[in-house]
């Protein structure tokens, strides 16, 4: 499994404008918190995506990919590994063409169930240190 190229991730992040966050917990010692947080105040909309709570980061959660009605840039997985191909699965029921997996968060299934179905996948790299990298002003 190998990333796109870092300018190909800059400009990914240059003309995205939403992020759905898979497993945004509401707790704001989670690391999903703290990343999408700093996106958020980065000028990217977060919609966060979890089951479990209500709202996070002033936006309304929703149970999963698909309850989502407006157009998505990025998704952004913060779940174990073993998770990944039900969540590319959903995915790939969205208008979505991106998945990114967080830092520490590889799954060759999921990666190639998504490569077969025209998405750019990125795993294993957090979003936040890609932006910070490569948008800096």
């Amino acid at each position: 499994m190998e990333n796109p190229s870092n300018d190909q991730i800059k400009k990914l992040l240059e003309t995205s404008k939403t992020i759905a966050v898979v497993g945004l917990s509401d707790n704001p010692e989670r690391t999903s918190y703290q990343i999408s947080k700093i996106m958020q105040e980065s000028g990217y909309r977060i919609i966060p995506v979890n089951p479990t709570v209500d709202e996070v980061l002033g936006e309304k959660a929703y149970s999963s990919l698909l309850d989502i009605k407006e157009p998505i840039d990025i998704i952004n997985v913060f779940r174990r590994p073993e998770y990944l191909p039900d969540i590319a699965k959903e995915a790939a029921k969205t208008d979505c063409k991106v998945f990114w997996a967080q830092q520490g968060i590889v799954n060759e299934e999921a990666n190639e169930y998504l490569t077969e179905k025209g998405f750019t996948v990125i795993m294993d790299l957090c979003i936040k240190v890609a932006h910070a990298v490569l948008l800096k002003k």
